[in-house]
Formats: structure tokens, C-alpha cells, sequence
């Protein structure tokens, strides 16, 4: 599985009835319940958007696997809270005197299109309001205030919002709560806990056009809490927002299956078994105009009965995987050799001839250890071809990462068939952040690799960890890689 994130293009807090602007506070502040001066009574919404210019690209040129072909793909709001780091502030109050708040529910809606028409979206401008209290009287010539657009009432200069506030949550107005999509709902036990909306089924339908006209998503409490009366104080959670300083940007993390386990060195009996053709233009990587279909041959050349005219699926840019489920019982003296044929190939208009493949089917017992004794684990080195050790690399770069492993402490024997995984992490004092979790490293007949895309990451220094599993033993091998992302200007 592989990542990619999107991050915010525009963000504000908007506060009930009020013309404030904080579009360039680093932090968001939702809260609710009654005040004073500098803690207005009411309650607050986040709204938000985001770049998914990089997202669309990769989905549309293939490196991301079409919807069809990858069930599993999921794209989740991940945004951190400001309380997250200390226990100790639980339950206590905030530098501005509001109480932390616990047990409730956030939902994440989209901003409506204007009488429901999605050719009249809503368009908003960020703002350049920092405070969330005029202090113009105390300080003068305070630049941090400011009620320029968007506000509660206005979506820009001359644009007012189809209903204050975006939708009315007594169910009355133009536009109210239960005219609104709701995309997800969280439930916050303690109040510290990460925002992780599942924006799973709404991103895909962007991806493939079936939403179009979007102009961003907003944060609010249920409106059973914002309308909440006889409560004494006002109560309150932050997260960090798109102009933080820190390495926790909110973003949207899209996960999608992209990895290739090619068994065409290792076909075995009993199991199901994948395939793969890969398809090179000039060196480069070219996606087909279709799915090529797959067929089945045995040794005498004769189709085998429910292996023929298979439907492939592209997994990745110019690669195309088929799932062979363990073949039918025919007496099959192994090894023997197979032939997998590849048709209807069509590139940029032009039909292709077939492409005749073979592989070896081994006897399960090849890969099965059976005796009286245990095996040992396998204690691996790994060399690397890609990234540098401690390279520099541009923030425009996309990296093929080549992983040779090897049995440890020589320097040519090359291990087939690992069960290898990576991590991607970057470092904040003693505390490792995780950028890309444990993610199978890619497995073709000659190479171990994953692709790094350096694209939508945070100029920062990176570590990469490397994970064996072997004999029941997961071993971890720190720190393999490590290099900075740079800006490129």
C-alpha cells in the first residue's frame, strides 16, 4: 500500500454571528457554551480545502490504481490536536480561560452548492485574520484582527454565504442542517484524540467525476451541542491548521493498493499465484488503452478449462497484475512449464500482437519446511540504489528506491522470495512521527523496490526502516536510509 497526501489550500474559522476572520491562525478553535468578551457565546465551525491537484494527476495517469481495481483504497482526514502531546492537560482550561471539552461528536460536512445546484458552488476566499478578539482597544493598530471575507455572513467581497454560518442548525433558513451531506462523524471520548475522518466514498467520487463543483468541507459540532444552554463556561478543542509551524499540517492521506508480488519465479501448486506484464515505452512506463485479458496454457499448449480470457487489472503505472487461483487438479508433473499469453493489447490506438510469457509451476512442498527440527531465522543485509545516504533531495522528485537483499555479512548472495517491508518516518526530539507506515516492499523476477514520491511531503529529514520476517522472527534493521527533502525554487 502506498501513500499519497493532500493538504489544505484555504482554512478559517468561522465564529457564530460574528465578522471575525482567523484564516491565518495556526490553530482552529472549536468551541461552544457561554463566555465572555474575549470568548464570544456561541460556537464555531472550521471550513477548509483541499489541493487534490497531485492526487487527480496520479489518478489520472495510472500510477494510482483505478477505483475498479483497488477496492481498498481509502482516503482519510487526518488533522493532529494541539492537546494530543500532554495527559496533563486534560480536563484543565486553555490559555484563553475555555474549558477543554470531552465527550462529544464532530461531523465533517460539505459546504452545500447554492439551491442545492451543483453549476452555483459556493466559493470562499481564506482571509487574513489571525485573533479571534478585537483588541484594537487595548492594542492599537492591531494587525491581527481582521473581519475581512470569509466570515459568518460573507464568502468573499461581495458574495454573502446562501445562509449565515453555511446552514442553520435550528432547521429553519435558506439552507438548513438537514439539507446538508455529511460525509463522516467522530466521536471524541477525551477531547485529545486526532481528527481521522473517512473521506473514502467522497474523494473516489471526485477522482471519477461522479461530485464535481466542490469548494471545500467544513467541521462543526452536532448542532445538539452548539445549541446547548445553561452551560457555565465555554468549552473548547484545537487542532492545527494548514499554517502551523510545526511538521503537523492537517492533510489528506489516501492510501491505495500498488503493490506488485510478482510469483512468476515461484509459482506453486495449491495457491493462488499472480502475474504480471509490464509495459515500457522508450524506458518509461505506458499505460495499455484497456486491460489486456490472460489465458492459460499447460505444457502441451492446450488452455486449461477456467483460465482463459481473464480480465487483468492495472496495479500500478504500465503494470498490470492477474490473480491465477490455484489451478484444477489435471495430474501435473512439476516442474513443468506454463504459458500465461496476453491479448488484446491496444497502445495509443494501435493494436499489439500477443505476448507469450512462460513460467515454472513448482510442487508446493518447494516452499514448505517439513522435519524434526526448527528452523533458524534469517539475519539479512540490505543494499540500496535510488536515494543516497543523506542525499538532499528536491521536493519535485520521484524516486525508484532499490532494495538488494542479501544474507548478512556477504556480499553476493541474494535472497528471493523475502517477506520485506519499509517504513517512512521523520524525527521530532525523541519522538519518531510516522509518514508512510509498514508497506510491503515490491517484489518483481529480478528486483526488490518501492517508489518514493517526494511530491507531497514536507521538506524535512526522512528515516527509513526495513523490516524481515522470517522463521516467526520480525526483525526491525533502523535507520537503513536516511536524507533530507529540500524546496526546490
Amino acid at each position: 500500500m502506498s501513500i499519497n497526501n493532500s493538504y489544505f489550500s484555504r482554512n478559517n474559522t468561522i465564529i457564530s454571528n460574528s465578522r471575525t476572520n482567523t484564516g491565518r491562525n495556526p490553530v482552529m478553535e472549536l468551541f461552544y457554551g457561554n463566555g465572555s468578551i474575549a470568548n464570544p457565546i456561541g460556537f464555531s465551525r472550521f471550513i477548509f480545502n483541499l489541493d487534490l491537484t497531485l492526487l487527480k494527476e496520479k489518478y489520472s495517469d495510472g500510477s494510482i490504481p483505478p477505483v475498479g481495481c483497488n477496492p481498498n483504497m481509502k482516503h482519510t482526514l487526518r488533522m493532529v490536536n494541539t492537546s494530543f502531546f500532554d495527559k496533563e492537560l486534560l480536563n484543565t482550561s486553555t490559555s484563553t480561560g475555555r474549558l477543554r471539552a470531552t465527550s462529544f461528536d464532530l461531523i465533517l460536512f460539505r459546504i452545500p452548492y447554492r439551491d442545492l445546484d451543483p453549476n452555483q458552488p459556493q466559493n470562499w476566499d481564506e482571509g487574513v485574520g489571525y485573533d479571534f478578539a478585537d483588541l484594537m482597544n487595548q492594542v492599537p493598530n492591531d494587525k491581527d484582527f481582521s473581519d475581512r471575507p470569509s466570515n459568518w455572513f460573507v464568502t468573499s467581497g461581495i458574495t454573502t454565504w446562501e445562509e449565515p454560518g453555511i446552514y442553520n442548525n435550528n432547521n429553519t433558513g435558506i439552507f438548513n442542517f438537514n439539507n446538508l451531506y455529511i460525509v463522516d462523524t467522530q466521536h471524541f471520548e477525551f477531547g485529545d484524540e486526532n481528527i481521522e475522518f473517512d473521506m473514502t466514498s467522497e474523494i473516489n467520487d471526485i477522482l471519477t467525476y461522479s461530485t464535481t463543483g466542490v469548494t471545500g468541507w467544513g467541521i462543526a459540532y452536532m448542532p445538539q451541542v452548539e445549541n446547548a444552554s445553561g452551560t457555565t463556561g465555554t468549552y473548547e478543542v484545537g487542532f492545527f491548521t494548514r499554517h502551523t509551524q510545526t511538521f503537523y499540517e492537517p492533510f489528506l492521506e489516501s492510501n491505495f493498493n500498488d503493490i506488485i508480488d510478482d510469483d512468476r519465479n515461484s509459482f506453486s501448486l495449491g495457491k493462488s499465484n499472480k502475474l504480471y506484464l509490464y509495459i515500457y515505452e522508450d524506458g518509461d512506463f505506458q499505460n495499455l488503452d484497456n486491460n489486456p485479458l490472460v489465458s492459460i496454457s499447460d505444457s502441451n499448449g492446450d488452455p486449461i478449462v477456467g483460465l482463459t480470457g481473464l480480465t487483468s487489472c492495472r496495479r500500478a503505472k504500465g503494470v498490470y497484475e492477474i490473480t491465477i487461483p490455484p489451478l484444477p487438479p489435471g495430474g501435473y508433473r512439476t516442474p513443468c512449464t506454463f504459458t500465461d499469453t496476453w491479448s488484446n493489447i491496444t497502445l495509443n490506438g494501435f493494436s499489439l500482437p500477443n505476448v507469450e510469457n512462460e513460467f515454472v509451476i513448482y510442487p508446493l512442498k518447494k516452499s514448505i519446511q517439513i522435519g524434526t527440527e526448527s528452523q533458524q531465522p534469517s539475519i539479512y543485509g540490505f543494499d540500496f540504489y535510488g536515494i543516497k545516504q543523506d542525499e538532499k533531495i528536491y521536493n519535485t522528485d520521484v524516486r525508484k528506491v532499490g532494495v538488494v537483499i542479501k544474507k548478512a555479512y556477504t556480499t553476493n548472495q541474494l535472497q528471493p522470495n523475502v517477506d520485506a517491508y519499509y517504513r517512512i518516518y521523520v524525527k521530532e526530539g525523541k519522538t519518531e512521527v510516522g509518514v508512510q507506515d509498514w508497506t510491503r516492499i515490491n517484489r518483481t523476477p529480478n528486483e526488490y523496490y518501492f517508489l518514493f514520491d517526494t511530491r507531497d511531503k514536507i521538506p524535512n529529514e526522512y528515516f527509513v526502516d526495513i523490516k524481515v520476517i522470517s522463521s516467526g522472527e520480525v526483525n526491525t534493521y533502523k535507520k537503513e536510509i536516511k536524507f533530507q527533502i529540500v524546496n526546490y525554487k
